[in-house]
């Protein structure tokens, strides 16, 4: 699949339809996004991607199918954790629910490029260093293990050196001008505080798909088959944040499933070419335990209340 020039443009001229619908025709105006909204769009995506998943079986046989609908898995169970710091953004820098969807519109459109970039970068280091494999599963067991340690999370924007570099280079208006990201003041371009959450968005999915594009190289070393499961689970990420943004912190022990997921997927990137490796449908049966088993605990065991800005320890 990753020889037929046609499918790459095709399928990212698909893409960029939806993303023109999206924004040209559903959310021409900023509005708050209902839950009904959300939870129609996030189905849509889902659709969407099942039925790419089908068009691949079609053409490209199981094998192709399920690593797809595994990749897509593992990244779309990982991309709840985008989830949590989105909301502690949103939280902490006051923004408006109306705007929100344009800063995640935008986020997930520079986070495609970003990820599009980095899996050809790293489709290029496998292919060239065979030896990269083990270091990419070293690093998802140790990131698996720093998420389960890890029990809370906190947010200060004010000690990211980028933003710190952000604000020295350009000017940044103390309060939001509508769904503005740049004005002109006395002359002069300044960012708003939209900007600046927006930048947020992107260093934070940016970090992320540091552990989740190892990840589906795991399960595929097919560039073609990455790329269409990580962009179908952006997509709905949007969407998946106004449908969970109101009950995620139910889902407490879900981080540390999060990390068991990363652990195994490491293991069985370093144990591909043993006589240990693990088949991808057996990885796709623990991957849905696991997450099945740490959304019904934490449905088990809620949690108790924290101060605010932080995400408490089960």
């Amino acid at each position: 699949m990753t020889e037929t020039l046609w499918l790459w443009i095709g399928f990212n001229v698909f893409i960029l339809a939806m993303l023109a619908l999206d924004l040209g025709v559903f959310h021409r105006k900023s509005h708050i996004v209902s839950l009904r909204e959300s939870l129609t769009w996030t189905a849509v995506w889902v659709v969407l991607a099942m039925l790419f998943n089908l068009g691949v079986w079609h053409y490209a046989g199981s094998t192709k199918a399920l690593e797809f609908f595994t990749g897509y898995l593992i990244e779309k169970s990982l991309s709840v954790d985008n989830v949590f710091v989105f909301a502690l953004l949103f939280s902490y820098f006051a923004v408006p629910p109306t705007y929100q969807h344009k800063v995640l519109f935008w986020g997930i459109l520079g986070a495609l490029v970003m990820r599009a970039i980095m899996i050809a970068v790293g489709a290029a280091l496998i292919t060239k260093f065979a030896w990269i494999i083990y270091v990419f599963g070293a690093f998802l067991i140790i990131t698996g293990v720093k998420m389960i340690v890890k029990r809370s999370e906190e947010i200060h924007p004010e000690n990211n050196p980028v933003v710190r570099w952000f604000k020295k280079l350009m000017p940044v208006t103390a309060e939001y001008r509508g769904d503005r990201f740049f004005v002109r003041e006395q002359g002069r371009l300044a960012a708003t505080p939209l900007f600046v959450v927006l930048l947020l968005v992107e260093i934070t999915d940016l970090i992320f798909a540091v552990d989740s594009i190892p990840a589906i190289f795991a399960v595929t070393r097919d560039p073609f088959i990455v790329y269409t499961s990580n962009v179908f689970a952006i997509l709905g990420l949007r969407s998946l944040y106004f449908a969970l943004a109101g009950v995620m912190d139910k889902f407490h022990y879900l981080k540390i499933g999060l990390g068991v997921v990363l652990s195994f997927v490491g293991l069985k990137m370093i144990l591909a070419h043993t006589a240990w490796k693990i088949d991808t449908l057996v990885s796709l049966g623990v991957i849905v335990a696991v997450l099945a088993t740490s959304i019904v605990w934490s449905l088990l065991r809620p949690r108790k209340t924290a101060a605010p800005g932080v995400v408490p320890s089960p």
